[in-house]
């Protein structure tokens, strides 16, 4: 189906050296009379038209976008309840850092640490037996680390702040996991039900589409089956014309018969001008109605006559408001706005309960100073003598891992009453939704109403107009008849001519009505594409579009 769109559409675009498309619509392969399709122009049939038009209207197309959003908010809704990964990544330059201990006496406690070592010294002067050895004084000591320090090139002012380091790194990745949440999956439930809604809303476009369409290709097809009569009564009157200005020229009629039948043909001749401008412009507007250009050649393929007999449908009123109700997307989109309303009114709720979610945490983090030098003494012994190296960038001394796992629960305990009156929101929201379904479904049901009274209406009417035809038809065979026989006047002809075209104009209109009628109550009943219905038995349906094209023939 799509394909032939576009093939239909490029022809539409293209018309000209494109080939005639074959009518596979349910409208038989027939075009009103005297047209012939020219080689190259665009066949339309009313199906061809409808595909078209759902192809290109803007209404419809939009509407599918919603329900594509739609979908897309289902599968949104359902990512709250999958795994959760975060990501993060920092790095920090200290410039310049704070001492942690300042204004405070704990910087004593760090520069007595130092008299540990030397107390430890001095102990064991006093306990190795060796008379060498003997305990030294504090400042001693002290003086004896800074030359072994300094002989090795270290400088202990560059390390003033041993807390502080010059550049941090922080690694982190959270996985979270939802193991209870009400709002999450109310809210799963409330985007199904968006989808659905949306889905109403494009098939009540794809409905009125069909019907605007419809009616623009009946109106096309009537204002060119109007065309066809008024050219069926130019001949007619041409007709007349020769046989008054013979008998005028004989001496057997009068001038005045002559004149009057000049008369009516200049006015038929106009009605014909004014009848194919009409369908011009009737075909004009079918084609903006599909959105193709207007002055592409298009040829309409289908004949505006009632459907056969085997397609009759009866129509009830009880039975065609039930399978509105049933069925109408306007009726469906209603009702599912309750169950949104009411879908609104769970997720609130459900923000009384707690919500119950599993995490994992893991941290690798690094605190890696510029100079990364130390000083080490290699004779436990002699803690005068020093010895220098240096660590990596990635070593183990700067980098540490972190793991934390756990569950952790959410429960809003009170809110000033917040929750509670939101629901109370939602409830009137519901309410309000209840009533709109309630009125909607009271539009369907006067809807379908009146539209099988328009139906049954256009039945009566087209029945009564197909016998008004037959009789015009032989009233006029009777009069032409009568006049070769020479026993009438051309005023009997012509009156009787005038009274066929009307006939069969009231005929075409019937026709149309009725077809307009069963589009409308389609449309109300939410069957808008079913068979059409049968309005007229073939043995009273009038050949209108043949013409007349000899006085005296029936």
């Amino acid at each position: 189906m799509t394909l032939r769109l576009l093939a239909l559409s490029a022809l539409a675009l293209a018309a000209t050296g494109a080939a005639a498309q074959p009518d596979t619509g349910r409208d038989s392969a027939y075009v009103v009379g005297v047209f012939e399709p020219p080689t190259g122009d665009l066949r339309l049939t009313l199906d061809d038209a409808i595909q078209i038009a759902l192809e290109r209207a803007y209404a419809v197309r939009l509407a599918e976008l919603d329900t594509e959003t739609a979908r897309s908010q289902v599968r949104e809704a359902y990512g709250q309840l999958f795994p959760r990964v975060d990501a993060s990544s920092q790095y920090a330059r200290n410039v310049v850092q704070a001492n942690p201990f300042a204004g405070s006496s704990a910087g004593n406690i760090f520069s007595g640490l130092g008299a540990i070592g030397w107390l430890a010294f001095n102990e064991n002067a006093r306990t190795d037996g060796d008379p060498t050895t003997q305990p030294i004084s504090f400042m001693e000591y002290n003086r004896r680390v800074g030359e072994g320090q300094a002989a090795v090139g270290y400088n202990p002012a560059n390390n003033s702040n041993p807390f502080g380091t010059d550049n941090q790194f922080t690694n982190t990745l959270s996985l979270s996991q939802p193991i209870y949440s009400g709002t999450a999956l109310a809210a799963v439930k409330g985007a199904r039900s968006l989808v659905e809604i949306n889905q109403a809303a494009e098939a009540q476009r794809v409905d009125e589409t069909i019907d605007q369409t419809r009616q623009a290709f009946y109106r096309a097809l009537l204002a060119q089956e109007q065309a066809a009569v008024q050219r069926a009564s130019l001949d007619r009157s041409r007709e007349t014309f020769g046989e008054s200005s013979l008998l005028v020229a004989q001496g057997v009629r009068p001038v005045l018969e002559r004149l009057n039948a000049e008369v009516d043909l200049a006015n038929a001749e106009t009605a014909v001008v004014t009848a194919a401008a009409s369908a011009e412009a009737a075909r004009d507007q079918l084609l903006l109605t599909l959105g193709l250009p207007v002055d592409e050649p298009v040829v309409l393929v289908g004949e505006l006559a009632p459907p056969e007999p085997a397609l009759f449908q009866t129509v009830g009123l009880a039975a065609a408001s039930a399978r509105a109700l049933d069925v109408r997307p306007d009726v469906q989109q209603a009702a599912l706005a309750v169950r949104l309303n009411e879908v609104q009114r769970e997720i609130t709720r459900a923000g009384l309960y707690p919500s119950l979610s599993a995490f994992v945490n893991a941290s690798y983090s690094g605190n890696v100073p510029d100079d990364r030098s130390f000083i080490t003494t290699p004779d436990p012994a002699d803690p005068f003598t020093f010895e220098t190296g240096s660590s990596g960038f990635f070593s183990d001394a700067y980098w540490q891992p972190a793991l934390t796992v756990g569950l952790r629960l959410n429960w809003l305990l009170f809110d000033g009453f917040q929750t509670n009156r939101r629901i109370q929101q939602n409830q009137i929201a519901v309410d309000q939704a209840a009533i709109q379904l309630e009125q909607v479904r009271n539009a369907a049901q006067l809807e379908v109403a009146a539209a099988v009274r328009q139906l049954e209406s256009a039945r009566q009417r087209l029945t009564a107009q197909a016998r008004t035809v037959e009789t015009a038809e032989t009233a006029f065979a009777f009069a032409s008849a009568r006049l070769s026989e020479g026993v009438a006047s051309q005023v009997d002809v012509r009156v009787s001519s005038q009274n066929l075209d009307l006939a069969r104009l009231n005929y075409l209109q019937a026709v149309y009505d009725a077809l307009v009628a069963r589009s409308a109550y389609e449309r109300a009943t939410g069957t808008i594409a079913p068979e059409p219905l049968d309005l007229v038995p073939p043995s009273e349906r009038p050949a209108v579009v043949t013409p007349v094209t000899a006085v005296g023939t029936d």
